[in-house]
């Protein structure tokens, strides 16, 4: 719960998230549940080149099983509060 409670936070920040098909897509966080499953809007892929088909895709909705890693902008992390976070959570609490 750590890790949604934290991408509910980025909502509206853009953000690029890297498949595990190597796929790279970058768009602004619209919404995210749970399952770390993932809306972007207004997106766009990082390497145009070499997936030409995605070009007019404006909007996805990306499974969370599908997701390598998810790289965040800069200003939108707040490194004390997932100190904070990370030590409630192993406490159990």
């Amino acid at each position: 719960m750590l890790f949604f409670s934290y991408f509910k936070e980025l909502v509206g920040k853009e953000v690029t998230v890297e498949l595990k098909n190597d796929l790279a897509i970058r768009g602004t966080l619209h919404s995210v549940d749970q399952y770390l499953n993932i809306k972007l809007e207004n997106t766009r892929v990082v390497e145009q080149d070499k997936y030409p088909h995605m070009l007019s895709v404006k909007n996805c909705f990306i499974r969370g099983s599908v997701v390598r890693y998810v790289l965040l902008p800069p200003d939108g992390v707040d490194v004390d509060i997932l100190h904070d976070a990370t030590r409630r959570e192993a406490r159990g609490g």
